[in-house]
């Protein structure tokens, strides 16, 4: 662990140049962490970071690929490899980050895995690291950025969930389960930070978006997933993460469809359970005869690493021609 109070007294002034206010940091004046910053909607956000002006560091497990989206993104942007899971290299990430900028204004939390499969189905150690990356991961990142928020006075903590962590879907267990997990935490976050009214915690849940994170997945179905149909670039994401500086929110839903498969989740359980396993059967799983796959969980795959997973409308049919 490291001494928060001494590493904010290096360089007071650069500080407040930086920041002065936490008026001035929602302005775009500040720094901003962006953990699972290599690829999706992670990327994305920092890439609409940047546009607003601020200095953004990337973290993400592969340093090869972290490297190659930080020089992609550019105007000094940083790279800084790390495992979410890894509490001693989260904290050094946020201590180099004041060691050299005087300040963390900004942190937003994208990283996450996922497994497709009944929960019989799907090895014990998929399941945990799936859990454990939305659990874990989220407990060592508050552990080491709120009390930088608490002695700087402001801060912001963006966090994206999903619109599976307000609602189930079977063969997604795995993942619901994660994010449900992640959702507690975040509402838990929100009433332990009340008595900082400049420090906001804000939940993002998007809907399907163009993101390479569906071929990452580790897959226990015999068929290939999809996102269901709408699916939304990825720059609606960094937007929605961006605005949530600029005008705190508690949660924010990204997708058209999002409030009223929630509602329909809670107020009608018996027609959303007789139709929820035939409409995502039609709409997520495709394609048959695949092989079982650990994905990405385990082990970073660089290589299917990009903004956007080709999932859109016109990239489908350019994947049929």
């Amino acid at each position: 662990m490291f001494d928060v109070d001494r590493l904010l007294a290096v360089d007071a002034p650069l500080r407040q140049a930086q920041r002065a206010t936490s008026a001035g940091t929602r302005a775009g004046t500040g720094t901003a962490l962006v953990v699972g910053g290599s690829s999706g909607i992670g990327l994305a956000s920092a890439r609409e970071l940047i546009v607003r002006g601020y200095l953004v560091v990337l973290m993400a497990r592969d340093a090869d690929r972290l490297t190659v989206a930080a020089q992609e993104l550019g105007s000094g942007t940083t790279a800084a490899p790390a495992d979410l899971l890894d509490a001693d290299a989260v904290a050094q990430v946020v201590q180099d980050i004041l060691a050299k900028h005087g300040a963390l204004d900004v942190v937003v939390h994208t990283a996450q895995v996922m497994a497709y499969g009944r929960i019989e189905d799907v090895p014990q150690d998929i399941f945990e690291r799936t859990v454990e990356t939305a659990t874990h991961g989220t407990a060592n990142l508050a552990r080491a950025v709120l009390p930088v928020f608490r002695r700087q006075g402001h801060g912001s903590l963006i966090v994206v969930n999903s619109l599976l962590g307000h609602i189930v879907v079977p063969e997604m267990g795995t993942y619901v389960t994660a994010k449900w997990a992640q959702l507690a935490m975040i509402r838990t976050l929100q009433l332990e930070t009340r008595d900082a009214p400049e420090i906001h915690i804000s939940e993002v849940s998007p809907g399907a978006i163009d993101t390479p994170i569906y071929e990452q997945a580790a897959n226990y179905t015999g068929r290939t997933p999809a996102p269901p149909p709408p699916v939304l670039s990825p720059a609606v994401m960094g937007r929605a993460v961006a605005d949530c500086i600029d005008t705190p929110h508690k949660h924010v839903d990204v997708g058209p469809g999002n409030k009223i498969v929630t509602l329909g989740f809670r107020l009608l359980p018996w027609v959303y359970d007789r139709l929820v396993g035939p409409l995502a059967q039609l709409a997520v799983f495709r394609g048959s005869d695949v092989p079982p796959s650990d994905g990405n969980v385990l082990a970073p795959m660089p290589d299917r690493e990009s903004e956007r997973g080709g999932w859109s409308l016109l990239a489908m049919r350019r994947r049929r021609e």
